[in-house]
């Protein structure tokens, strides 16, 4: 069970978040403006922030700033309806873990609290900015992978699945596993969606670095 501050002016969506997290255990707390939203942040009693950008008297970009600015290494998922390139870039630039734009399923929502969660869970206060192995290097602040030292560009739902992968390299890794930890529900025998997904990092990894345990999953080469 974890803390979880949602800071979040639109009661409606709070509500929505603090339900779902709620009924998978966790205890939440939902601060309606930035200026509160920062003093529950750094008070130390909490393992993750639920983070808006537009909020009343200090808005997300600010309080990021703060917060970093004052040593809280605290995960952060950025959960806004701007959804332009720069103001991802802004957002993880500026110290958050993760973003998602709205609309959003809670589903992904969930996925990424509990990949955040477990992150901060095995690093405590000093989580790492960078996954590299057989070549392939990603960046956790910004998001970007390449290959070689080549960039690739990758979606969220890639770069979710590529991390899992590499975190655990030469593990076989079934695909029960990977649809609770990237996709954050329950495996269904019928969806293929983590062959789907495993064939475009293929393309983008090379075809060689993901192996088929033939009955079992995956394992990710180097």
């Amino acid at each position: 069970m974890a803390s979880i501050l949602i800071i979040e002016d639109e009661a409606r969506i709070a509500s929505f978040v603090a339900k779902g997290l709620k009924a998978e255990g966790h205890r939440t707390t939902v601060a309606a403006d930035g200026a509160e939203g920062l003093d529950h942040a750094l008070s130390g009693a909490f393992d993750l922030v639920v983070l808006d950008i537009g909020l009343p008297r200090l808005d997300g970009f600010e309080l990021l700033d703060a917060l970093r600015a004052q040593g809280s290494r605290i995960p952060v998922i950025v959960l806004t309806a701007r959804d332009s390139v720069s103001d991802t870039v802004s957002a993880l630039e500026g110290g958050a873990d993760d973003y998602m734009p709205k609309p959003f399923r809670f589903a992904e929502l969930l996925a990424r609290v509990r990949l955040r969660l477990r992150q901060a869970g095995e690093q405590p206060g000093s989580r790492e900015d960078v996954v590299e192995t057989g070549g392939v290097r990603l960046d956790l602040r910004t998001h970007r992978a390449t290959v070689e030292g080549r960039e690739v560009e990758l979606s969220a739902r890639e770069f979710a699945l590529a991390e899992m992968f590499l975190r655990n390299a030469g593990q076989v890794l079934s695909r029960e596993q990977l649809l609770d930890q990237v996709w954050g529900f329950d495996f269904d025998p019928g969806s293929n969606v983590v062959d789907v997904y495993v064939g475009y990092l293929r393309r983008k990894f090379g075809a060689g670095r993901i192996e088929t345990v033939r009955g079992m999953g995956y394992r990710f080469t180097s």
